[in-house]
């Protein structure tokens, strides 16, 4: 594809949609490739929620593609970082999808050559293959662009066809299907019970079109929606699936849209109240979010509980150079302080490397970090994504570095590469000092919870809930505050907190602490990458099994 096909995606499909009908049955196994242990992946906190949870949220896209399906093909589901799909299921499909981002990739590959050992079709779609196609030379069918046209003809291929391709076919997405038309993602094939939370999509595509950012080029500037009544139903489906107490809206900006984000809340909070308020929702939104009190308000009477802002910088000049000017439509600090006023805690991005960095940089950033008390932020080493105006500037600038495993990022820094890195190093280790963390949450207890909508939490108070409230807080209490080397840290918080009855504020931050604490301290080892937008593994993924096994 070329960079003009990124430009303009792809139209709706036009009037009603009718979907190709097979004649013939099929057997699809559906595998989302595990992610390497990053920052977001809070795999560190999965073990103080007990042995069911293993994975972050239940991966959104392919499991719509498994919902898209046939209703007489007979589908299954691994997330593999859950556990790893076996020979046995591989040797049952008739062809494997595979679906993930860049980050991915290897793992994406080492699918694929696991199920052409078994001589199976390989379908790959998804944001990954969609801006590089050609990362996947050795998969059979590559579908790029979102679920449309191209979804159909891939069906209606494999209905006819039984045998691997000769040679790659491509498809290609012309019409895509509207968020309108989307079932409701399969989430029967899941046990909501084995993730951290679960996710939900409203809208698709960016207004903004920050150079770091390749969703405006991948999904377009005007968002597309979802009805309400999609969104409904989709909790409700969720909660069938499992014991969950939060949904991520997983929209890349969830108020690009204000209008139909003011639509859609009103329903939340409909839903919430019918419910007895069984879900926090977070949700990514810029931060000029502060400036719509009206959205703020319902967000708040819905139970949105944490915002993702990516705040990348403290620096307006900085910002303007990445064209992020809607960070400087009001004071950094004071739209922070907005959203906690609203009982939101903010969750802020950070970005080291920009051409704008100075030796004083780091020092700026942790001053920033102190006084805005944004307890997590992730902190990174800038990574130029492909399809970016990012990178078609540092590809003409010959600043892009693609040869070099060993580093850390694929970008040519201004400053001396291992000055960037020692800023980052330095950043994240400080803020994360269990002293320095446990203090902004102590900040967000007496600023930002106490803001929260007062709720009748009838909804929660389950036979289930309770034995997983009770399950955690005993591992919080025995792995944190006995063996940890930060306990006197935590039972500073926790004391006052456990007199007071708050034990959801004592599982909140003792899960988050934990893995926040534990994932800097693999960081300053040298375990773990500088940027967490890398491909580069800190371990090697498994070799193909043999078909012995």
């Amino acid at each position: 594809m070329t960079n003009q096909d990124f430009e303009q995606p792809t139209p709706e499909m036009a009037g009603a949609h009718v979907p190709y009908v097979p004649r013939n049955r099929r057997r699809v196994l559906c595998v989302f490739p595990e992610y390497s242990k990053s920052f977001g992946t809070f795999h560190h906190a999965y073990p103080l929620m007990g042995r069911k949870v293993k994975a972050f949220m239940p991966p959104q896209g392919i499991l719509l593609v498994a919902a898209y399906l046939p209703a007489q093909w007979e589908v299954r589901f691994v997330d593999e970082n859950i556990c790893r799909a076996t020979p046995q299921e591989y040797q049952w499909a008739d062809v494997v999808v595979i679906s993930g981002m860049h980050i991915q990739r290897p793992h994406i590959n080492r699918i694929n050559d696991i199920a052409h050992a078994h001589g199976k079709i390989t379908w790959l779609g998804g944001p990954s293959v969609s801006g590089c196609p050609e990362y996947y030379p050795t998969v059979d069918l590559l579908h790029l662009g979102e679920i449309g046209d191209a979804t159909d003809q891939i069906i209606e291929y494999l209905d006819t066809h039984d045998h691997r391709p000769a040679t790659q076919l491509r498809f290609t997405t012309k019409h895509r299907l509207p968020l309108s038309a989307f079932p409701v993602p399969a989430y029967h094939l899941v046990d909501m019970d084995q993730y951290l939370m679960a996710s939900i999509q409203f809208s698709s595509g960016c207004p903004y079109r920050c150079e770091f950012c390749d969703i405006p080029e991948l999904y377009g500037r005007n968002p597309r929606l979802k009805t309400p009544d999609q969104v409904v139903a989709e909790l409700d489906a969720i909660r069938q699936a499992g014991n969950v107490g939060a949904v991520y809206f997983v929209d890349d900006n969830f108020v690009g849209n204000r209008r139909a984000v003011t639509d859609l809340l009103p329903h939340l909070v409909e839903w919430q109240k019918r419910h007895g308020y069984p879900l926090e929702f977070a949700c990514e939104a810029t931060l000029n979010l502060a400036q719509s009190p009206k959205l703020l308000e319902m967000m708040r009477e819905a139970y949105f509980t944490t915002v993702f802002c990516g705040i990348e910088t403290p620096n307006p000049e900085a910002l303007h150079a990445m064209s992020k000017d809607q960070n400087l439509s009001l004071p950094i600090l004071e739209g922070v302080r907005t959203l906690n006023r609203y009982g939101m805690e903010v969750v802020s991005g950070i970005i080291l490397g920009l051409d704008t960095d100075t030796p004083e940089t780091a020092d700026h950033i942790l001053e920033f970090i102190e006084q805005s008390q944004i307890p997590m932020l992730t902190i990174n080493v800038l990574q130029a994504l492909p399809r970016t105006p990012l990178w078609r500037r540092l590809e003409l600038e010959g600043r892009l570095v693609q040869d070099d495993e060993g580093r850390e990022s694929n970008v040519d820094f201004l400053l001396p590469y291992d000055q960037v890195i020692s800023m980052w190093r330095r950043c994240i280790t400080t803020a994360y000092t269990p002293e320095n963390l446990y203090r902004r949450f102590a900040y967000n207890v007496d600023h930002t919870y106490k803001n929260r909508l007062e709720i009748d939490a009838s909804g929660r108070l389950t036979w289930a809930n309770v034995a997983k409230g009770l399950t955690i807080l005993a591992n919080i209490l025995v792995r944190v505050g006995v063996f940890s080397n930060y306990r006197r840290t935590f039972w500073r918080m926790a004391v006052p907190a456990l007199k007071a009855g708050s034990i959801e504020q004592v599982i909140h931050i003792g899960m988050v602490a934990h893995h926040l604490i534990k994932f800097t301290e693999e960081c300053a080892r040298g375990q773990e990458s500088a940027s967490f937008y890398s491909q580069k593994l800190v371990a090697e993924p498994a070799p193909v099994p043999s078909l012995s096994r």
